[in-house]
């Protein structure tokens, strides 16, 4: 599932392209996409808005639109793999299509494409309810983290994937910012010293900024190629993508610290890759 670099990413790229553009028109393919709402709901909200901003909220985009009447915010959520672009409105519609909005012009289309049906672009904004705060967040410092981490004796990999204490962070960047910080996985929360989770914070922050920073770079192409390791269709080399990763992934390859083998356990029903001799 895309996390919140890959969703950060897709977020800059839409942006400048939407910005301005007047839906002239909504096609809803897959009706479970924008549930709880209805097609004809969804319809009736975006025809003729305009696109202003293009947020994110943990791994949400949030599309605010502009009318008359007023504004409108819709939630984008990619689901497993994914996928939101621009494309030419003639040809035929892609396979996967869940929503796709004509835009100005009758030239280009907004397509949210979704594979694996686990996606929605809905009007429905009560998931960021749930989410705790974003990594970068002011009001996050060390202390609270620490205090929230204290909280729970589970272990420190399924607390960082629970969305309500920190948002955005998921299973791939969950096992980097743990090894960059010498954690293991396992360990219950609530055992962290302050010292420990002052450095998992820190080391949270990093990895998200690298892979945010890799990802504007990478050539990327969102309308269309194969799913990657963007999740959301990489044009790169997914081999080069690969690099960026110390641990996950790579269980039976050496640690590139100390040379011992990474090892894989499921923590949470997910695949966690760490090293005993680095993360403790």
């Amino acid at each position: 599932m895309p996390e919140l670099p890959e969703v950060e990413v897709l977020r800059r790229h839409l942006e400048p392209l939407l910005l301005g553009r007047r839906v002239a028109g909504v096609r809803v393919l897959r009706p479970k996409a924008v549930r709880p709402g209805t097609g004809e709901e969804l319809a009736a909200l975006l025809q003729g808005t305009r696109f202003g901003k293009v947020g994110r909220r943990g791994k949400y985009l949030v599309f605010e639109l502009s009318a008359r009447e007023g504004a409108r915010r819709v939630l984008g959520h990619l689901g497993m793999t994914g996928r939101m672009y621009l494309r030419a409105t003639s040809g035929p519609v892609p396979k996967h299509a869940a929503v796709v909005l004509p835009l100005d012009g009758g030239k280009e289309s907004f397509v949210f494409e979704d594979p694996r049906g686990f996606g929605r672009f809905s009007t429905d904004l009560g998931p960021l309810d749930e989410l705790g705060p974003e990594p970068w967040d002011r009001g996050l410092d060390a202390g609270g983290f620490g205090r929230a981490l204290a909280g729970t004796g589970r272990a420190i990999k399924v607390v960082l994937l629970d969305q309500s204490v920190i948002a955005g962070v998921g299973n791939i960047y969950a096992s980097e910012a743990l090894f960059r910080a010498g954690i293991a996985p396992a360990r219950p929360a609530n055992r962290l010293k302050p010292a420990e989770a002052t450095r998992l914070l820190a080391a949270i922050r990093t990895v998200l900024d690298e892979a945010i920073a890799l990802g504007t770079k990478a050539p990327l192409d969102f309308a269309g190629g194969e799913d990657g390791l963007f999740y959301y269709g990489s044009g790169g080399d997914a081999s080069v993508e690969m690099e960026r990763f110390r641990v996950y992934d790579r269980a039976g390859e050496p640690c590139p610290e100390c040379g011992g083998p990474i090892r894989r356990v499921a923590l949470g029903g997910r695949g966690t890759f760490w090293c005993p001799k680095c993360q403790r």
